[in-house]
C-alpha cells in the first residue's frame, strides 16, 4: 500500500529564538549537521512512506533549495505553499490529491514512533482522525494551594503533574476534508471541536518511549545532546 505524508514545515519558530533568525525551524541542525525535517524523512522513508507533501510558509525557498525532489532520498517530495498562516489542519484543503488514508506532522517532532504501524492501525480501524499520544512530567514551580471557602486544605510545593498531550503526529480520513474551510486558519483544536460535537470518534494510541517537540530551546538543547546515544539509531 502506498503511504502518504504531509509534514507541516511553515512556522516562523519564533519559540525557538535565536536558533531561527537565520534558518526556518526544520531546517535547525541537530546533530552531524542533520536538520529535524530530514530526520522526518528518513524515517518516513523506512517506515514505507514513498510521497512527502512539504507544508510550506515561512523561508520556503531554503526548505525547497534543500530538499529539492526528494531524490536524494530516493522518496518523491513535493509542496504545498501558502500564502497566509493557515494554522496546523488549514493546509490540507490545499492539496487535491490526497488519498483515503494519510499521515500529517508537525515538522519538529523527534521520535522514535513506528509510524507505519500507526498507519496500518489507523486503516484496520477505518477511524476518521487518529493522535498519536505521549505522557508529559511538567514540574509546576509554585507552590500549589488546595482550599475550600478561603481555608487551605494542602499544599504541594512545586509538584509534578503529568498530561497526556498530543505529539503533533495523526492519521486522517479524507472524510475529514469536508470540516476545514478552504483558506482559513484552523487548527487541531478546531477540528476536535467539530469532530467531538459531531460525535464522530477520534482515537488516540498512546506512545510511551522517546518523543521530543524541540519547538523550545530546552527540548533543543535535549535533541543535541540526545543526538549520539538515542537519535541517531533512529536514521536509516
Amino acid at each position: 500500500m502506498s503511504k502518504r505524508a504531509v509534514v507541516l514545515a511553515g512556522g516562523k519558530g519564533t519559540r525557538l529564538k535565536p536558533y531561527t533568525i537565520t534558518l526556518p525551524k526544520p531546517l535547525v541542525p541537530v546533530g552531524d549537521d542533520m536538520p529535524v525535517l530530514e530526520i522526518i524523512i528518513r524515517q518516513l522513508k523506512s517506515n514505507g512512506f514513498d510521497h512527502i507533501t512539504l507544508a510550506v510558509n515561512h523561508m520556503s525557498e531554503i526548505i525547497k533549495a534543500f530538499f529539492g525532489n526528494g531524490s536524494k532520498w530516493n522518496i518523491k517530495i513535493d509542496y504545498s505553499e501558502e500564502s497566509k498562516p493557515l494554522g496546523t489542519m488549514g493546509p490540507l484543503k490545499n492539496i487535491e490529491d490526497l488519498p483515503e488514508n494519510f499521515l500529517v506532522m508537525n515538522g519538529d517532532i523527534i521520535t522514535d514512533l513506528n509510524y507505519a504501524s500507526l498507519f496500518d492501525e489507523h486503516v484496520q480501524n477505518s477511524s476518521v482522525f487518529t493522535i498519536s499520544s505521549f505522557e508529559r512530567d511538567e514540574q509546576v514551580d509554585y507552590g500549589v494551594l488546595s482550599t475550600e471557602n478561603g481555608i487551605l486544605n494542602s499544599l504541594s510545593e512545586k509538584p509534578l503533574v503529568k498530561y497526556e498531550v498530543s505529539m503533533g503526529i495523526y492519521m486522517l480520513s479524507s472524510e475529514i476534508l469536508r470540516y476545514i474551510p478552504k483558506d482559513k486558519e484552523f487548527g487541531f483544536d478546531q477540528l476536535m471541536h467539530s469532530l467531538i460535537e459531531d460525535k464522530k470518534q477520534v482515537l488516540v494510541k498512546k506512545h510511551t518511549d522517546y518523543w521530543l517537540d524541540i519547538g523550545r530551546p530546552s527540548d533543543y538543547e535535549i535533541a543535541i545532546n540526545d543526538y549520539e546515544s538515542k537519535i541517531k539509531k533512529l536514521l536509516f
